[in-house]
């Protein structure tokens, strides 16, 4: 078994913000504020609330920001606004730099700020430069917007061609966002038991990151590419071949850990393929003793934390 390596924060964080990360510029209407409009820029990461730890550890790493639990009863936020803060976040990412299409928004995000701590933003010239860098972040302008600025050309979007992953922490951390570890149960006549194990390794993204997720493949020497007919816009990395789970997916992740609740996850992943790897998911007393794993994993364990 490979030994556990020191987890590197800075390019797991990286990683595990081009999964959850989300850099916002919001232009909205404000009477008290110089020409009607306030201007904010924020970098946000939300999480289920029992990952409190988990940003409270990335809250730290940055040196500031605010946690906030105002945005429903399960949801937790680490958000970062002050323009002091704000430049520690940006110092971070030009030194670990985001690889997936996340990244054209960090760059945009980055042109809107070197205005605002100029001051530009509080000029007319200055704040359609704003709302035009908007207008190509994330969803774009808002109605209300497109009335206000009808000339406003969008700025163009940076293009993001450099997705090979270079880093295995960079991958612990995207893999503790999107990544899922899931047992499939299922009747088959085929096993004595009459059931079929499976264990699935997912990680799921937007379809305009395929040449990233099509990089996994030969990163990790296994799995496969696979589309979501009813999700358009979604496709999977997915490993199911319980060699490759067993002599690549599980090693790696033993070696380069995951943080977060999703470490549960995979503690009762391993738990099940050790049971597999016996042979005990042959037995009546093996399946329901996977069973009751599986019950607890995943959305499982959120409901059965609530009992």
């Amino acid at each position: 078994m490979k030994k556990l390596i020191k987890l590197d924060l800075a390019r797991f964080i990286t990683g595990f913000t081009d999964a959850e990360g989300c850099f916002l510029l919001s232009v909205a209407r404000y009477k008290e504020y110089r020409l009607g409009w306030r201007v904010l820029l924020r970098f946000q990461i939300s999480l289920h609330k029992k990952d409190k730890a988990l940003l409270k550890q990335i809250q730290t790493y940055f040196g500031g920001g605010s946690i906030s639990t105002k945005h429903g009863p399960q949801t937790i936020q680490y958000y970062v606004e002050s323009v002091k803060d704000l430049a520690k976040v940006l110092e971070h990412f030009d030194k670990y730099p985001l690889i997936t299409k996340k990244r054209a928004d960090y760059e945009l995000f980055v042109q809107a700020f070197n205005l605002i701590q100029n001051k530009e933003h509080l000029t007319e010239e200055g704040l359609r430069k704003i709302v035009a860098i908007k207008a190509s972040l994330n969803l774009g302008l808002s109605e209300e917007l497109k009335a206000a600025f009808p000339k406003i050309l969008p700025v163009t979007r940076p293009s993001v061609l450099d997705y090979n992953i270079q880093d295995p922490h960079w991958f612990a951390g995207f893999t503790s966002g999107e990544g899922c570890f899931s047992i499939n149960i299922c009747q088959s006549s085929s096993y004595l038991s009459d059931f079929q194990v499976q264990l699935f390794f997912i990680i799921s993204q937007h379809s305009r990151d395929l040449a990233l997720m099509e990089s996994l493949v030969s990163y990790l020497g296994c799995g496969r590419i696979k589309k979501v007919s009813t999700r358009p816009n979604e496709v999977n990395f997915v490993v199911t071949k319980f060699s490759d789970i067993l002599g690549k997916i599980i090693p790696f992740f033993k070696t380069f850990t995951i943080l977060g609740v999703k470490f549960k996850d995979f503690e009762d992943f391993c738990r099940v393929a050790e049971l597999m790897q016996n042979k005990e998911h042959l037995t009546d007393e093996g399946l329901d003793q996977i069973r009751e794993i599986k019950a607890g994993m995943n959305r499982g364990r959120e409901f059965s934390d609530l009992k």
